[in-house]
């Protein structure tokens, strides 16, 4: 497979050929979301063009197509991530409706007084909220399993947390605030040994490495198409079929139906049971072009280049004393993600003036308030790469921060 070429990428990115403020744009905010290559954008545009139509609903040919691209979306999500069964592929709004499908329909279902859920100190909010209220409405223990100084989850933190009370464990593959890559790999044996069930956030981690669902045999996985080029509004829930298959419905109403009474229901199969309501037949369409497009280049080139990026990126702002990095600072199981904080200057600042200067970034506690106040800090400024990103984009951020310096009168 070639080796990947940002330069030539980034004229797919219509988005990416704009000046601000008479300045290149050079955008390290891919943790939050991704820019769309021209290729996603027309594969929607002709979808609403000539296949518009409502799915599985109707007999015309517009909704025939509709329906056709829907399903055709639902076997590559499920070709990409390796799963056994087109069935186990849900389709969400985001990351955040997979995570709280799973605990609303399995947690209040099969969760016990008692039982205990572990996550990780490092989650984002969308993968702590849903379980406080499991833990709090079904009397559950909701623990947390903490960081080394390394920012890692250590094997004796893995084993002294979860126990064979431990029915649920949800973590995140990939921190979006450290970019540390969790041993999940070794979080899913052992839970599994325990007889808990594992549900992995992986919002973070698809978009940047390959992953196989049944070889780590996780019991669920979500992830969200904004952050893998595709269109916002559409997100994706792998779960196991015999699982999905005993959990009642999260949302009810139309297309999610076999047959309505006047006291009672019965339920479509799965996939269906969980998609109420007309889909986002454009946002599938788009996802199935991103992937396309992901796998023409290749996850794993795509993270060997991150990889690079990173190690040149470190290799900056470790020279630079007044910026102090949040997370390890070597490459072993990390992603692209690089937060800080700089001295004396509020990382909200940070990010306002580097945008004058026409980089994108993303500052405050990046919807992960516990990390923050575990690691003892407010709030911190992230970049974060992707494919489109070269080391230009890093020199330029590099020299925003001597600005930024300067604007406070701290000089270079």
């Amino acid at each position: 497979m070639p080796k990947l070429n940002p330069h030539q990428i980034k004229e797919d990115f219509p988005i990416l050929q704009q000046k601000i403020n008479g300045n290149r744009l050079a955008y390290l905010d891919n943790s939050a979301t991704t820019l769309k290559p021209i290729q996603v954008i027309e594969a929607i545009s002709d979808y609403n063009k000539k296949s518009h139509g409502n799915p599985h609903r109707g007999a015309h040919k517009l909704s025939v197509l509709a329906t056709e691209e829907y399903d055709l979306a639902r076997k590559k999500v499920k070709e990409f991530i390796n799963a056994k069964h087109s069935e186990e592929i849900i389709f969400t709004k985001n990351t955040t409706e997979s995570l709280n499908l799973i605990a609303y329909s399995y947690g209040m279902n099969f969760i016990n007084e008692g039982d205990e859920i572990v996550l990780a100190i490092s989650e984002h909010h969308s993968n702590i909220l849903p379980w406080q209220r499991v833990a709090k409405e079904k009397k559950a223990n909701l623990k947390y399993m903490y960081l080394n100084a390394n920012s890692r989850i250590s094997e004796k933190e893995i084993k002294e947390k979860i126990t064979t009370r431990t029915k649920i464990i949800s973590i995140a593959q990939m921190s979006n605030v450290l970019g540390t890559i969790h041993p999940i790999e070794q979080i899913i044996e052992y839970g599994h040994k325990m007889g808990a069930i594992i549900i992995v956030d992986g919002a973070q981690s698809v978009p940047h490495m390959p992953v196989d669902v049944q070889d780590l045999d996780v019991d669920f996985f979500g992830f969200s198409a904004h952050k893998m080029l595709g269109p916002m509004g559409i997100g994706i829930l792998y779960g196991k079929k015999e699982l999905l298959e005993n959990m009642p419905p999260y949302l009810t109403g139309g297309d999610m139906i076999e047959y309505v009474y006047e006291q009672e229901a019965t339920f479509a199969p799965i996939p269906y049971k969980f998609e109420a309501g007309t889909q986002n037949v454009e946002g599938a369409v788009g996802l199935r072009a991103a992937i396309e497009y992901l796998e023409n280049i290749g996850l794993n080139n795509i993270q060997k280049h991150e990889e690079i990026l990173v190690e040149y990126a470190l290799d900056k702002m470790l020279k630079l004393p007044y910026i102090d990095i949040q997370g390890p600072i070597d490459l072993y199981m990390r992603g692209g993600i690089i937060s800080f904080t700089l001295e004396d200057i509020h990382p909200h600042d940070i990010a306002s003036i580097l945008d004058t200067y026409g980089i994108a970034i993303r500052a405050g506690h990046h919807c992960a308030q516990p990390l923050m106040n575990y690691l003892k800090i407010p709030a911190t400024s992230r970049i974060s790469f992707y494919l489109y990103n070269n080391t230009e984009d890093i020199d330029q951020f590099i020299e925003g921060i001597k600005k930024v310096r300067k604007w406070f009168g701290y000089g270079s």
